[in-house]
């Protein structure tokens, strides 16, 4: 998410393909070949896909798919209507009699629940002077309680509810924090197309001016698509909380998980750096939580030998001394202009990528004595939303840079760093995270977007001056990605409310998802209607078992396929 909204919180995959283990990588050998299945890979000696199937290896070919930007116009909602004529300073967003509900089902809407989390799709509808519509993309999210809570809308609470009796009419109002303004939203349920998701019509005010008006498709969390709680064999292990604030980002190494955390939504707990010994990964034992004053917001985790490197979004790269696992001991801050919002090590470089779009460069030869080597930048007009996550593999630094798009650098030289090459996603898509692998003797970028309705691309980056969308992958058109690791031919998703993700990419035009693990519950305490919710960080260091820093819930441990 943008830096200037809210922090989002990434994480970096590493090195080569195999992602064997998270430690530096070795660079002498050859880049192995996710392409290329070996017979133990394989669900039967005589397959060629790793599950068994008759599906040839990929051969490298594919056709050239056309970039039509995160959000998808899929018409009308619902027959509901919001009436847009008039003094637009007169017109009032929570006016019930503005809003045409007389094809709607209040019998349906009756046996709606009274109390979820839910975000909604919605599509603005704009009358203009020439009498033509102007379509545009929208958002809200929304909870409801049955026991008394605090409903909110866009995490404020509602000013309106009434849900009763086979209507639905929600009020609520935010002030924008950085120019004061007053947005109200209403939303007029009509129609239930299955269950937990319900279609209407809703408008929005700004400083008692209509603004916009249009229908809605909002889903209850977790998606309903009849899913389980999990597939494919993916299993939950064990789950340990935090104590400090919501849990974005773990690093494994030294049997110790290091999960760390944003300062909680709702304000009332610091985030910072907790330590579990994961001997047993059935029974994680607590060792040590810390936050630091004025410096807790920590976003990001990487280690290298006795070094664990923080990404903290106020204050820059925080180093400990982590040769005593379960007792890390302080030694420095690395300054990063506006702080670092993730990091990574590739070998014996360490990157801190900053909001004030520059990547720090580090040399960690001696980890507990990084000294600073390099500024990279990408060009300003590829930089919109600044230098979010990034990527290393094979003398490139593939960076993500917010709303101005994928970057491709050339690292191999630190004195003559070179932009090689861009990837624009088109409207309303924000470049977040991306592992990136051989396949069929190609260079493939996994590269997956943030906000509402974001989805995994598959981009050919072998020549970088020609970057070409060749797979796509998409879930509900209300959640988000986060963050995502690539080891061999499966791809690991952290994806927010959908929880755990796991993909076959073995042919990358067709990524297919092989299981999943829902990690969100409604009830757990602390959830809120935030779009930023559930699964934040994912880690598959090679020891069978796959790490998931959840919001909420903390330390997940699941088996790895």
């Amino acid at each position: 998410m943008p830096f200037v909204l809210r922090p989002s919180w990434g994480l970096l995959s590493s090195c080569v393909l195999l992602l064997s283990t998270l430690s530096a990588c070795d660079e002498s050998g050859p880049t192995p070949d996710a392409g290329t299945w070996l017979p133990e890979d394989s669900g039967s000696p005589d397959s060629g896909a790793p599950d068994g199937s008759a599906e040839a290896p990929w051969d490298g070919g594919y056709t050239v798919l056309e970039e039509h930007g995160d959000w998808i116009d899929r018409g009308r909602y619902s027959p509901c209507d919001f009436n847009q004529q008039g003094d637009p300073t007169t017109i009032r967003c929570d006016d019930l009699s503005r809003y045409d509900v007389s094809q709607c089902s209040p019998e349906a809407l009756s046996q709606v629940a009274q109390h979820g989390i839910y975000l909604a799709d919605m599509r603005g509808e704009r009358l203009l002077s020439d009498g033509g519509t102007q379509i545009a993309p929208d958002f809200t999210t929304y909870q409801l309680f049955s026991d008394g809570g605090t409903d909110t809308l866009n995490g404020q609470p509602l000013l309106t509810r009434n849900t009763d009796g086979g209507s639905f009419f929600v009020v609520g109002s935010r002030t924008n924090p950085f120019n004061g303004a007053v947005t109200v939203t209403a939303l007029a349920g009509c129609q239930v197309p299955s269950p937990g998701i319900i279609t209407g019509c809703y408008a929005r005010c700004t400083n008692g001016r209509f603004s916009r008006a249009g229908t809605f498709e909002a889903w209850r969390m977790p998606s309903q698509r009849g899913e389980g709680e999990s597939s494919g064999g993916l299993r939950l292990i064990s789950a340990s909380p935090v104590a400090l604030g919501d849990a974005v980002d773990v690093y494994v190494t030294k049997n110790h998980a290091y999960v760390v955390s944003i300062d909680d939504l709702g304000g009332t707990s610091n985030g910072g750096l907790t330590v579990f010994d994961v001997s047993d990964r059935a029974h994680p034992i607590f060792k040590a939580s810390i936050s630091l004053p004025g410096d807790s917001s920590w976003n990001g985790v990487w280690a290298k030998e006795d070094a664990l490197y923080i990404a903290g979004n106020r204050a820059g790269v925080v180093v400990y001394d982590i040769s005593s696992p379960a007792q890390p001991e302080y030694v420095r801050h690395l300054p990063a202009g506006q702080g670092a919002h993730t990091v990574l090590v590739d070998g014996n470089r360490l990157y801190a990528m900053s909001p004030g779009e520059v990547t720090y460069v580090h040399d960690v030869t001696s980890p507990l004595a990084p000294v600073l080597l390099q500024l990279i930048t990408v060009p300003s007009e590829f930089s919109s939303g600044g230098a979010h996550d990034a990527f290393a593999y094979e003398g490139r630094l593939y960076v993500s840079n917010g709303f101005g798009g994928y970057s491709i650098m050339d690292v191999t030289d630190l004195d003559n760093v070179r932009h090689l090459g861009q990837y624009v996603h088109g409207f309303n898509a924000y470049a977040h995270h991306s592992a990136v692998g051989t396949f069929a003797g190609r260079t493939i970028a996994f590269e997956g977007t943030e906000f509402n309705g974001s989805h995994l691309r598959v981009l050919d980056v072998t020549d970088p001056a020609n970057i070409v969308k060749m797979g796509e992958f998409r879930l509900s058109p209300v959640t988000s990605i986060h963050n995502l690791i690539l080891k061999g031919h499966l791809l690991y998703i952290a994806w927010y409310h959908e929880g755990v993700r796991v993909l076959d990419v073995s042919n990358p035009t067709k990524p297919r998802q092989v299981a999943h693990y829902n990690t969100f519950r409604e009830s757990v305490p602390g959830r809120t209607d935030n779009l930023f919710e559930g699964t934040f960080g994912i880690r598959v260091p090679g020891d069978g078992y796959v790490y998931a820093a959840d919001s909420v819930r903390g330390l997940l441990i699941l088996n790895e396929l």
